[in-house]
């Protein structure tokens, strides 16, 4: 096909990063562009499902057997990749140059600055996917700019845009930074050379945060937001079919058969996702307080965090059920779920709005807390569970919270508002949505570039 362009989406390793990277990879199939997705050779070789149309490429970290376990540490891996992963990135391109039709652009995680230097040498787009919402991006912004500093020696923070935060409200990596720098540094380097980006694609919609996307784009004109990157069967339905990511770790479900017996809005899904790994005092707290509820509850607790349940907590009765994995897209569309107790993880928050699920909101570490202080008094979507000063969540502080949504008064009102936003967001990626024009915008551009660059390689590419 003339003039056909060819992407290679780079994703980081890690389940939370290459849903939303794969489903805006199935928009741009539709939109008539080549798609090779490529990550970690570990991560690559544990993934299932994928859809047939997207060819796997996998890259070398250096940890190939063991991925981040193998390396001695968080910060010896990333040092690693850096070292080996231009070189490998470069080599695959240029493969994959000899045997398909030649890289046009690499869509790539924020998490990799390192490949707009690749791309910018070998002539090609370059283009970071933020996977946090604006807000988030903002605070790691000021981090790099020196507007906010750390460690934090204040109690509250203001900037642009955002509502005032508390210590409680900020990406944990700013309040663990004398313990670990690292994950600030990895956070806050995502934005260290994104002036030279050819264009910035983020996973949110602009009518979720209006005021914060418009100050982005003061900074950075070329800021496209072009989610939620959810399957499309859950809001547009525009992709046939399209009914989740198509890409899993893991194989079974046995929860929506259990879920038809139960009435509307009747059950409390809980999970915490896939890298928060809870204490058993708090996990105690939270069977606690789930068997404490008059309500049904689906609770998701991975293999590695099931030997820390209560020895006496029934995995499977008539009130609950306790699995390891769930098709959390088709669980939150049941009309049988009446909240989601979550640990605010940003594509967790999104799939909540989108199929209009109220929160109950207990933040673990990352940008979670920001992302609950945006749910609760921003958006006013969910209600925050509070903490005593071990930081743990008591059964009965959580049991209040889901009885307020399920039944309350409050209830009332954040039912209401998480509907509106359902409506915005289906919206958004709609056709005509300000969502799906940043996309067809982005599109447009690639095939322009493509055709003039058809015969010579040129580095040059002009933002249409």
């Amino acid at each position: 096909m003339e003039n056909t362009v060819h992407c290679l989406v780079l994703s980081f390793p890690a389940q939370g990063h290459i849903n939303p990277m794969l489903q805006f990879s199935k928009l741009l199939q539709q939109e008539g562009i080549k798609i090779t997705l490529s990550t970690t050779i570990f991560f690559g070789n544990k993934l299932h499902k994928l859809p047939p149309s997207i060819t796997l490429e996998t890259i070398s970290d250096g940890f190939d057997s063991g991925g981040f376990s193998e390396a001695k540490s968080f910060r010896a891996y990333l040092d690693h990749f850096l070292q080996v992963g231009p070189q490998n990135l470069e080599k695959l391109i240029e493969r994959l140059g000899r045997t398909n039709n030649p890289i046009d652009c690499v869509i790539y995680d924020a998490f990799y600055p390192w490949v707009l230097d690749v791309t910018k040498k070998l002539g090609i787009v370059g283009v970071p996917f933020l996977t946090q919402n604006a807000g988030v991006n903002s605070i790691y912004y000021h981090v790099l700019v020196g507007k906010l500093r750390v460690p934090l020696d204040v109690e509250e923070v203001s900037l642009p845009e955002l509502p005032r935060l508390r210590r409680r409200d900020l990406p944990s990596f700013l309040l663990n930074y004398e313990k670990d720098p690292t994950f600030l540094d990895l956070a806050v380097d995502q934005f260290s050379n994104l002036d030279q980006a050819d264009w910035i694609l983020c996973n949110s919609f602009y009518e979720l945060d209006q005021e914060v996307i418009d100050w982005t784009k003061k900074i950075w004109p070329n800021f496209r937001t072009i989610g939620p990157s959810i399957p499309s069967m859950f809001l547009d339905k525009r992709i046939k079919h399209d009914e989740d990511y198509g890409a899993t770790q893991y194989k079974t479900e046995e929860c929506m058969e259990w879920l038809n017996n139960k009435p509307k809005g009747s059950v409390i899904y809980v999970s915490f996702g896939s890298l928060a790994s809870l204490n058993e005092e708090q996990l105690e707290e939270v069977a606690s307080g789930l068997k404490d509820c008059e309500s049904y509850f689906l609770w998701v607790v991975r293999p590695s965090e099931e030997t820390k349940l209560p020895k006496d907590f029934e995995k499977k009765s008539q009130k609950g059920l306790v699995v390891t994995w769930c098709s959390q897209l088709k669980v939150l569309a049941h009309e049988s779920i009446g909240c989601f107790v979550t640990h605010c993880g940003w594509n967790s928050t999104l799939e909540a709005l989108s199929l209009g699920v109220p929160i109950v909101a207990m933040p673990q570490w990352s940008d979670q807390a920001t992302n609950a202080k945006f749910i609760v008094d921003v958006w006013k979507i969910g209600i925050r569970v509070p903490c005593d000063e071990k930081q743990v969540v008591r059964r009965n502080g959580m049991k209040e919270c889901i009885l307020e949504i399920m039944d309350g008064e409050k209830g009332i009102i954040i039912k209401s508002n998480v509907m509106r936003l359902k409506a915005l967001a289906t919206s958004a990626v709609g056709v005509g949505g300000s969502s799906y024009q940043n996309i067809t915008e982005f599109v447009n551009s690639l095939f322009h570039f493509t055709s003039i660059t058809q015969s010579n390689r040129s580095p040059a590419f002009i933002l249409q």
